[in-house]
Parts: C-alpha cells; sequence; structure tokens
C-alpha cells in the first residue's frame, strides 16, 4: 500500500478524519500522548539498536521554534483556511515541532542554516496536509496533477522563478528556493529539484493508489518505502546544513547511492518499529516492515521486530563498509581533490547525525511506541555507554557476514518453481545450436582452461535465445546466442583468472580494454589479446546500431558489479541483504539480456517511468533469484562463492539452508505476483494514446517471453547438473584447493590475463 509523504519522516499510518499531520510532532515532554485510549499494550519489546553514532541537539532550538512559526503565519499557513478549510492551527504548529526534529538531525547547523532547515520540514508537512485536504479527500487526480505540475515552477535548476505563486504551498516553496539554491552548485540545485519533484511527486501515486489494500512483499517494500520516504530529499539538505556538496563527477556513483540507500532504509525502518503499534494495531495500516516480515516470513511479531531490527544493523554495517572501503577508492579513480574529499566525508558525518538524531527524537515523542527504551540522550557518559552497548550486541551479526567457509557442502535439492509463464521457443533452435559451438571454437573459448566443447554444450545458451527471442529471424538468434555465450563465458572467467589470484586491478584493466572493443563513435578498436575480447569485437559490428548505447551501457554495468563481486570474495564478505538484490540485477546481466531480447525501444520519457521501472526490476529479481536457485549447489560447493541469494537470507536470518531456499523460492513467487499487478493496475495510467498502449504491451510480453525462456533454460540446461558439476575440462589444474579443480596453473592463468594497452 502507498505511503504518504506526511508518513516519510514521521511514520503516520492511515489518516484519520482530521489532518494527521496536525499531530504529526507532539511536543518531546508532553506528558499525554494521542493515542486513543483502549490500544493493547506494547505488542513487542523493542530490540537493542545499533547506535554507532552520539546524538546531539542544536543549540539554536529555540530560535527555530520562534522562526518558524513567525515564517508560517507569514505565508498564511497558520489559522488561514485554504478553499474553506483550516490546514493548520497555532496548536497544530506547535504540537509538531518540527525545530525538535531539526534541531537533533542537524546538530551542527549554525542558527540561519537550522531556520532554513526547520523551515523547510513546516512546508514539506504542510504541503502534505494541504494536499490531503484538497485533493485526496476529494480523489481529484486530474487538478492534483494540474497542482504538482505547478509547484516545478517555483524550483528551477537554472534561472529566476518567473510565476506568480497562488497558494502558501507555492509561495513557501519559492521563498525556500531563492533562499537555498544560489549558494549551491548547478549539480546539487539539480539533483535537489530531481529529488524534490520526485518527493512530490509520489503524492499523486498514492492518491491514485490510496484505496488499495494490498501487502507489499520485502522486496518491493523496501523500496517503495525509500521511494515514498523522502530520504533523497533529506540527504540534500543534510549536503546543505553542512555547507559540503558531494562531487557532481561522484554524486551518481554506486557508493554514494548505497549510502543515500542505507540512510534512508535505517532511518525508515527504524520508525516502522517505533510505530508499529499506532500503525497496525491502531489504524490497520499495511505499509509497516514488522508486519511484512511477519506476514512474508511467518514470524511471531517478537521475531519480526527483531529481523527488522537485524536489517536496519545490517544496513549501517553496509553504510560503514561502503564508507571506509568504497569511497578511498572511488576517490582516487576519479581524481577528487583534498577539499572535495573533505565535503564528501562532512556529507557522510551529516547522514550519521541524521540517524542519531532520528533515533533520539523517537525515543523522546510522546507519538512512539518507546516504552523499555533507553533513556535518550542524557549526557556524553550515557551516550558513550549506550554505543559501546550497542556494538556489543550487534557483534555476532557483523561477524557472521565474514565467516562464511569457502567449498562447504550445498544439500538444497534442485528447485522446482512451477511458474505461470508460457513458453514459445524460435524453430531455429536446432541450427543456432550448431552454428554457436563453431562460433565459440573460432573465439578461443574453447581451450580448455574455462570452457570446452562439452561445457558449452552442456550450457546450451541457444536454448536460452530462442525463448527470450521466440519471433526472431535466424541470424538475430544466432547474434542473441552469441551474446549470452560471450557474457556467460565471462561470468566463469572473472572469477577463475581475477577471482583465483585476488587481482582486482587486474580486472579494471580488463574492464577498461573491453569498453574499447564497444566503440559508439567510429574509433577504431584495438588488437584482441584474450578469447574475451576477440569475441566482444566479433559481437559488435553485428549488434544493430541503434541497439549498441545501450548495450555497451548494459555491459560496463555487469562488468564493473563484478568488481563488486571480486572485492567481497577477497574480504571473505556476505553481502547485506538489501545491497545484493540491488547489485544482483546487475552481476546477472539483466540490463543485456533485456535489451538484446527487446523488439522495440522505450522512449525515455517512458523507460523513467515507475511502472516501468518496477516491470523490469521485478522481472529482474525473478530471473537472477530462480538462477541462484538452480546454481546454489555449483557456486556453493564447487566454486566457493558468496553471491547467491540462499546463502545471503541463511546468513541474515541465521537459519538453515533450506529455510533459506524456501524464503528465496517465495521471493521468486511474490516478484511475479508483483510484476503482474503493475502490468495490469499500474501500467494502463501511463497509456496516452493507442500507440502508447500498443507499445507498453508489446514490452509487456516481451518480458514474460524473457522471463519464460530464462526460467525454462535452467530447467533444462545441464550446466547446473550433477555430471557437469562434477566435470572439469582436462587442462584444467587446482590452484586452490576446491574440491572441483577449480582454476588453473598460475601460467594458464596469466596466458587468460589481457595485455596491458
Amino acid at each position: 500500500m502507498p505511503i504518504g509523504p506526511a508518513r516519510r519522516w514521521a511514520g503516520r499510518g492511515k489518516r484519520p478524519s482530521r489532518s494527521c499531520a496536525s499531530r504529526l510532532f507532539p511536543l518531546a515532554d508532553t506528558a499525554a500522548g494521542w493515542l486513543p485510549r483502549g490500544v493493547p499494550e506494547q505488542p513487542f519489546v523493542l530490540p537493542e539498536f545499533y547506535l554507532p553514532y552520539p546524538a546531539r541537539l542544536n543549540p539554536h532550538l529555540d530560535r527555530a521554534r520562534t522562526h518558524s512559526k513567525a515564517w508560517a503565519r507569514e505565508l498564511d499557513m497558520i489559522d488561514v483556511p485554504q478553499h474553506g478549510t483550516v490546514i493548520w492551527t497555532e496548536r497544530d504548529l506547535d504540537s509538531h515541532d518540527y525545530a525538535l526534529l531539526c534541531a537533533y538531525t542537524h546538530p551542527d547547523a549554525g542558527a540561519d542554516e537550522l531556520d532554513l532547515i526547520t523551515d523547510w520540514y513546516v512546508w514539506v508537512f504542510y504541503f502534505d496536509d494541504h494536499f490531503l485536504e484538497l485533493y485526496k479527500r476529494t480523489g481529484d487526480i486530474d487538478s492534483a496533477r494540474t497542482y504538482l505540475d505547478r509547484l516545478e515552477l517555483f524550483m528551477p535548476a537554472e534561472g529566476e522563478i518567473t510565476a506568480a505563486p497562488e497558494n502558501p504551498v507555492e509561495r513557501g516553496l519559492a521563498d525556500l528556493w531563492q533562499r537555498t539554491v544560489p549558494q549551491r552548485t548547478a549539480g546539487w540545485r539539480r539533483r535537489f529539484a530531481a529529488s524534490t519533484k520526485a518527493l512530490l511527486d509520489e503524492s499523486l501515486w498514492e492518491l491514485a493508489n490510496i484505496n488499495e489494500g494490498r501487502l507489499a512483499n520485502p522486496i518491493e517494500y523496501v523500496e517503495m518505502r525509500r521511494k515514498v520516504g523522502g530520504a533523497p530529499w533529506s540527504a540534500n539538505l543534510v549536503e546543505h546544513s553542512v555547507h559540503a556538496e558531494v562531487p557532481d563527477a561522484i554524486a551518481a556513483s554506486r557508493p554514494m547511492e548505497v549510502l543515500r540507500d542505507c540512510f534512508a532504509d535505517s532511518v525508515h525502518l527504524r520508525n516502522d518499529l517505533f510505530s508499529y503499534q499506532r500503525e497496525v494495531q491502531d489504524e490497520g495500516e499495511l505499509s509497516n516492515g514488522v508486519l511484512v516480515f511477519e506476514k512474508f516470513l511467518g514470524l511471531p511479531t517478537q521475531q519480526a521486530a527483531d529481523a527488522v531490527n537485524d536489517l536496519i544493523t545490517s544496513r549501517l554495517h553496509q553504510f560503514e563498509h561502503t564508507a571506509l572501503t568504497e569511497v578511498p577508492a572511488l576517490f582516487d579513480e576519479h581524481c577528487v581533490d583534498a577539499a572535495a574529499r573533505a565535503a564528501t566525508f562532512a556529507y557522510v558525518k551529516g547522514l550519521q547525525d541524521w540517524q542519531a538524531g532520528g533515533h533520539e527524537w523517537h525515543l523522546r515523542s510522546s507519538r512512539y511506541m518507546n516504552e523499555g527504551a533507553p533513556a535518550g540522550h542524557d549526557g556524553f557518559g550515557t551516550s558513550a555507554a549506550r554505543i559501546f552497548a550497542s556494538v556489543l550486541a550487534t557483534a555476532p551479526q557483523r561477524l557472521r557476514a565474514y565467516g562464511s567457509a569457502p567449498f562447504s557442502a550445498a544439500g538444497v535439492p534442485q528447485p522446482s518453481l512451477e511458474l505461470p509463464l508460457p513458453l514459445r521457443l524460435s524453430p531455429h533452435l536446432a541450427e543456432a545450436r550448431a552454428r554457436n559451438v563453431d562460433w565459440a571454437r573460432q573465439q578461443g573459448f574453447l581451450d580448455g582452461v574455462v570452457w570446452d566443447e562439452r561445457k558449452l554444450r552442456a550450457a546450451d545458451l541457444p536454448l536460452c535465445a530462442a525463448g527470450i527471442l521466440p519471433d526472431a529471424a535466424a541470424d538475430a538468434l544466432d547474434v542473441t546466442s552469441d551474446w549470452l555465450t560471450w557474457r556467460t563465458y565471462a561470468d566463469d572467467y572473472y572469477p577463475l583468472v581475477f577471482g583465483a589470484t585476488r587481482d582486482l586491478a587486474g580486472a579494471k584493466t580488463a574492464n577498461r580494454r573491453l569498453a574499447a572493443f564497444m566503440p559508439v563513435d567510429g574509433l577504431p578498436m584495438p588488437t584482441p589479446a584474450t578469447a574475451l575480447e576477440t569475441g566482444l569485437a566479433d559481437l559488435w559490428p553485428r549488434t544493430p546500431a541503434e541497439r549498441r548505447p545501450a548495450v555497451r551501457r548494459a555491459v560496463e554495468t555487469m562488468t564493473s558489479s563484478w568488481l563488486w563481486e571480486l572485492a567481497n570474495q577477497a574480504h571473505n564478505r556476505i553481502p547485506d541483504p538489501i545491497d545484493y538484490v540491488g547489485m544482483r540485477r546487475r552481476t546477472f546481466g539483466a540490463d543485456l539480456t533485456m535489451t538484446l531480447s527487446r523488439g522495440r525501444a522505450i522512449p525515455p520519457e517512458l523507460q523513467r517511468t515507475r511502472p516501468v521501472q518496477t516491470l523490469e526490476n521485478a522481472a529482474a529479481d525473478v530471473a537472477a533469484l530462480a538462477n541462484d536457485l538452480y546454481s546454489y549447489r555449483k557456486e556453493i560447493q564447487y566454486e566457493g562463492e558468496l553471491h547467491n541469494a540462499v546463502l545471503v537470507v541463511r546468513n541474515f536470518l541465521d537459519c538453515t539452508e533450506e529455510r533459506a531456499a524456501e524464503v528465496v523460492t517465495d521471493l521468486v513467487h511474490a516478484r511475479l505476483a508483483e510484476f503482474e499487478h503493475a502490468a495490469a493496475t499500474e501500467l494502463p495510467a501511463l497509456y496516452r494514446d493507442e500507440a502508447t498502449e500498443e507499445l507498453l504491451q508489446g514490452f509487456v510480453q516481451e518480458l514474460r517471453d524473457w522471463l519464460a525462456g530464462i526460467v525454462h533454460w535452467h530447467e533444462n540446461s545441464a550446466r547446473y547438473t550433477e555430471p557437469d558439476l562434477n566435470y572439469h575440462p582436462a587442462a584444467a589444474v587446482p590452484v586452490f584447493g576446491g574440491p572441483t579443480g577449480l582454476g588453473t596453473s598460475a601460467l594458464r592463468i596469466s596466458a587468460l590475463l589481457p595485455v596491458a594497452p
């Protein structure tokens, strides 16, 4: 179920008859909370939170309280009817106490900056209640869309505001924009405009779906909560409040995205724990992480709460791991100067302060279930004791992530997913199989080191191509078969050649060289130095010109994600579950195979929409998680792999591998159900004319063919069967004691390495 903006930070549930935001932020020292009589006792004991950062209170709190009230009154947000309805009274604003939240989450902001930040939060919550009264209660989607479109006029990334504001929301946005963006770079202004627009647009999505009571699956819930939670907007304001912008060159990189997403997930899931009693038991809310875990995993409430807390801890551990290991490497890769490095780490510290302050505010607010929780900000000694206790309590979870024993026996049987995906196969399959073997031999794939002919035939990649492209002509099927063969060979090549020697630098060099064999600007290719480069050099001219930019992006995304896998292997680190799901789409090469199977291009304005993104991500997860189930024994027992959803779930839940496999199987079915739900209920909102409807319906059918072909291939390929698992090419020589002899002699591995340019 959608979650509205007012719940983004404070965790509101379904709104009562009056504006819920009028009870959103009660004063911290209010003696009586607003929960009605008869609310059941606390449904679970709050878990031991991981609290690695001390909470601090900004000394300018009282000034911010006074200023924000005067500002809101000046803009007619207090006691002034809007279309006959008073949105906020003075008492409402006082009880919200946005200044307290901002003083905890921005402890080092100067007086003027805290005033500005508080005004931004006053504005966003007023917008939410204004939108509720004028549009959610009436269900007037067309007027709501016009209302939201006008707000874009008051936040230009470039130039001046030229439109005249007509209501308090527009006046407030115009004032805040003019007070904020002149001090920031063009890159920050673009990011902030985009995150503000996304935050506002979620209200329209909620309005369109507000009557649908559907419980999300865990993957969907975390991603949805992040999208509607406003965290990117808050993170942008952190940059502003500490006067430290993330350099534009790295702002969209994986490490910075991970930091932002970990921040968002930790903030939102923590709120779910504190607000469960009010939302679920009192208001009947469906959008709560504890409830999602209860229903999906079949856990009692206390265990579900503990699991959500474990996920918060895992996300904070991921935040720290990324900040310490990935961000410094990112600086070096992009030659970031010392000043920009310092600014980035100031931003990271600002996100940590927001985490600590948000937790402290939850402990003090009478709005939340916090009985029995630690006392809160009572001095540096108490804070230090809490930090030590929390680190000690969560140490076993951190250590477990690094405790995998490579090549352990894996006993999960081959899955039987029985997914309702009608299969169509190309009539050119037999011919494609014969031509594919000849092609692989010509490229040098069958040298007995990574593959030989038996390995190739067992994989049977043309079978996959015939399923994902059932209507393709023979030559187009050959190209796709060869691309799938190249991708699968590369997937085996990287861990064998670079993983066995922990050669991350060599893998980066290989990635840079591969880009030279995918020219989109007419430049000549260099001479191939490996079979991998030879195959790519042959495939590129055979790839339709109009698809080459998308294919190149997909290949680069996939191969760069393999660096993430190699780094985890070097650390013997099982990934965080949320990070794993996002990266699995990349390591699986979902973008590449979807691009190859697409008959018609989707225009960028449609590609960026939520329904299209939901369909692609859900389909990618079905395919990738199905692969993890079929390849579990191969990867864990025979290859010493760490990147498999069954292992990730097993580590996170600390359960048996049988239970972990059940959870992953349930996720496959849940994501497929989400795919069909999006196709049936969300996609039609994009149908502007018959041509668009036909294009999008064709897009959905192509994705269904893609899914059916991939699942059928897993069910019928010999790549994951016992005979193939126990077979390795005769030339392969063990190098590190794996039970299958995976790996080669140092001489043979070095022969596979690319030659430096």
